[in-house]
């Protein structure tokens, strides 16, 4: 998130001074049979900020105007808008593709920069559905209950009712099982995550069609964002009042950030602060 300092040739749609965001899609080619259907998440040509394209741990960056978003006026606390244009917008994403309703059941599985987010978003939505939590990290469990969760529990556990559907932020493969198990009949999991780590594969070895699979039960993934899902969900972000639980690093201190991230010292979001 930033200010834009200067415009290049032919931009309209931005000005000098705008506040504005840039999210993980960076770059589409938006000729394709996916542009053109509004999945430039798809696209052949997609690049990432901060993975293919230079700038997301910069002071400056210079980016397509297609793909940069005005910050309501609510969020202009860099600290606070920065996990919004992330976590934030894949985390509304994945809650989109699960076919949510109000007076549905929703799983979370995991509980860190996205799902916490996603539970503000579900509440704002669907206030009448009932929304269950499952982590191993006793502190991500309190933060769920604090932020409206109706249970929060372990990763093992059975949740109170079944679910209609659930999200997976997980990196580990035994949380996939654990879902499929808890999930009603055409429920749907949705994983929320690049890639799955090795260490647990051998998990999959008990997966068992009858009891996880059965009963037209669905299995989808996130792959990036989209312009729309930005658009949409800085809008309901300002409507919503959603609020991110942040702890902010400087970008001397990333390393130190990771390590938490990695033992499972987390509560909400990280951030790294570029400049002071």
């Amino acid at each position: 998130m930033g200010v834009v300092e200067a415009l290049g040739e032919g931009v309209g749609r931005l000005r000098r001074g705008d506040t504005v965001g840039v999210c993980w899609i960076y770059h589409a080619c938006g000729k394709c049979e996916f542009c053109r259907r509004g999945l430039e998440n798809l696209c052949a040509d997609f690049r990432a900020t901060g993975c293919h394209a230079d700038g997301g741990y910069a002071e400056y960056m210079v980016v397509s105007e297609s793909f940069a978003y005005r910050i309501p006026p609510a969020f202009r606390d860099p600290v606070f808008a920065a996990p919004l244009m992330c976590s934030g917008v894949v985390g509304f994403r994945s809650l989109k593709l699960t076919g949510m309703e109000d007076g549905l059941t929703l799983g979370l599985y995991g509980f860190g920069a996205a799902n916490h987010l996603v539970i503000q978003m579900a509440n704002f939505l669907y206030p009448r559905s009932r929304k269950f939590v499952f982590s191993r990290n006793p502190v991500e469990r309190e933060l769920a209950l604090s932020l409206g969760a109706d249970w929060a529990g372990g990763i093992d556990e059975k949740s109170p009712e079944a679910l209609d559907c659930a999200i997976d932020t997980t990196p580990a493969w035994q949380p996939v099982l654990r879902a499929l198990e808890n999930l009603k009949k055409g429920g749907r999991l949705v994983l929320n995550l690049i890639r799955k780590e090795d260490a647990d594969r051998q998990t999959l070895v008990a997966l068992d069609y009858p009891k996880h699979l059965w009963w037209e039960k669905e299995i989808k993934t996130v792959a990036n964002v989209t312009r729309r899902d930005a658009e949409e969900f800085l809008e309901l972000a300002a409507r919503a009042g959603i609020k991110p639980e942040v702890q902010v690093f400087a970008l001397e201190d990333a390393n130190e950030a990771l390590v938490e991230m990695k033992s499972g010292k987390i509560r909400g979001a990280k951030v790294l602060r570029i400049s002071w």
